[in-house]
């Protein structure tokens, strides 16, 4: 039932242009991006480090920022695409007939969030071509670059629980989208909050996603980061399941 759910999920996605536009405007943004990287990288750091042991490649220069950029822009975005999951739901008056259906609310919630997580593997999968394009020059750091897509998809697994749970919470998509954003961007300033001390804070970075995709641009896959975004995800799909069973409850 779950996959049956998130098939629906996917498919309902692009009845509408917004799944369609959120795709061709991500990867305008990150090919005009990637334009730039490699301009830079060709006329600036090349010709620097040329000869120099130990020179930033392609991967380093290139690839890490461009995914980097990937994240930055998908946290934008991404409140855009949750906010309907549920709130739509609620506005259209369709919920009461989702959650009183013979299926249980933990498969509905599992079954919307994987149905978000397709679009989010499709959309990853299409970042990985640019890179991919510089193999041909050689010099490209495979396990780094698998590194950071693996970094990059569980940093978009949070956005969508995240984003799922407001969306559970809201009436309103849009009132869900802002109040995304802003739990995202909270967590963003946390990590620069965190940085910025003079003694840093170790508790503001870790609850922070971006530190720990940092990690993974860097080509290091520690048990910490992965675990942290397991914890994250399933946090939030547990408030989300409670949420709609009060609703449930309330009926």
């Amino acid at each position: 039932m779950i996959y049956a759910i998130a098939q629906n999920e996917f498919k309902r996605m692009f009845l509408s242009p917004l799944a369609w536009t959120i795709l061709a405007v991500v990867q305008v943004i990150l090919a005009l991006l990637m334009l730039i990287l490699t301009d830079n990288f060709l006329n600036e750091v090349q010709p620097r480090y040329a000869g120099m042991e130990g020179a930033p490649g392609v991967t380093d220069a290139i690839v890490s920022p461009l995914l980097l950029w990937a994240g930055i822009v998908m946290l934008a975005v991404s409140p855009l695409i949750t906010m309907r999951l549920i709130s739509e739901e609620r506005q259209t008056g369709s919920l009461p007939l989702l959650i009183s259906s013979p299926v249980t609310i933990s498969e509905i919630v599992l079954g919307k969030y994987l149905g978000l997580m397709m679009f989010y593997a499709l959309m990853v999968g299409m970042i990985a071509l640019m890179p991919l394009v510089l193999a041909a020059s050689g010099g490209l750091d495979w396990g780094k670059l698998a590194a950071g897509l693996v970094g990059l998809f569980l940093l978009l697994g949070s956005f969508a629980a995240a984003g799922l749970y407001l969306s559970c919470l809201a009436q309103q998509p849009m009132v869900a989208a802002l109040g995304s954003f802003g739990l995202l961007m909270l967590l963003v300033i946390f990590y620069i909050a965190g940085k910025s001390q003079a003694e840093g804070s170790a508790f503001f970075v870790y609850i922070s996603h971006f530190g720990h995709f940092l990690a993974f641009l860097d080509g290091l896959f520690d048990s910490t980061d992965f675990v942290y975004y397991l914890l994250f995800i399933a946090t939030f799909l547990i408030l989300s399941i409670r949420r709609l069973d009060n609703l449930r409850l309330m009926r």
